[in-house]
């Protein structure tokens, strides 16, 4: 999923050759976006189903909730959502094996709460509208008690006894798992996780940041170039 101007075609084409790159199973590949322009054509692209949404509020990933709808294009079966800034590694063909109604990355930072990490999880197309029709139905308390898409997905998904977690080791985040501690940092670039599917980029860098180096504000965060991170993202 694509909108604004945070990500550019460029990310959906690369993931799109990350995707088959690592796939072996017959899969159609999506993207829902408000701009197709420059998307590889092999890539089917829909619009973003519609949301009443405050444009000048902070950006919470509300948008992504749209594809909980009952019926959705000409979509059916299973699902797999991924984010544009990741960087795939590995086979990901078990990701469709793993039995469980909704699967999801335990998001790394917070240990002691369900929260899952939105930006790798499967479900079943059409099974879960509830989702989308109680944000529309209560949107303003669903904001007020929930900082973002993903908290709220993961707290009613696990309402209706649903949520389940991808293994740890196939989801991983460049950040927690990948950089090197202060001093370190300045010395060796970041370490690739080698038993990890998919690694994740949240925050900053983003992959591209990482493939060139990047230094955080204040320099509080050093990261030297990621050569390795090149041959699944590209420079």
């Amino acid at each position: 999923m694509k909108w604004g101007t945070k990500f550019d075609s460029g990310y959906v084409n690369r993931l799109f050759k990350m995707v088959k790159a690592n796939m072996t199973v017959p899969y159609r590949f999506v993207c829902f976006t408000d701009d197709g322009n420059g998307i590889d054509p092999n890539v089917e692209i829909f619009s973003i189903p519609p949301m009443l949404l405050d444009n000048n509020a902070p950006e919470r990933g509300w948008r992504k909730l749209t594809i909980f709808k009952r019926k959705l294009f000409n979509l059916q079966g299973q699902a797999l959502f991924l984010d544009l800034d990741i960087a795939i590694r590995a086979n990901i063909d078990d990701f469709f094996n793993v039995e469980g109604d909704f699967l999801i990355i335990k998001d790394w930072d917070f240990p002691n709460d369900i929260i899952g990490n939105s930006s790798v999880f499967r479900f079943s197309i059409g099974s879960h509208s509830y989702v989308l029709e109680n944000f529309i139905k209560n949107s303003d308390a669903v904001k007020s008690n929930f900082r973002n898409e993903q908290a709220y997905l993961s707290h009613i998904i696990k309402e209706r006894g649903n949520l389940k977690y991808w293994d740890k080791n196939w989801c991983v985040s460049f950040k927690r798992h990948c950089l090197n501690k202060w001093p370190i940092c300045y010395f060796k670039e970041p370490m690739e996780p080698l038993n990890a599917k998919i690694v994740v980029f949240h925050g900053r860098p983003n992959p591209q940041e990482a493939c060139k180096g990047y230094v955080g504000k204040y320099g509080f965060r050093y990261v030297k170039p990621t050569t390795w991170l090149k041959k699944y993202v590209g420079s």
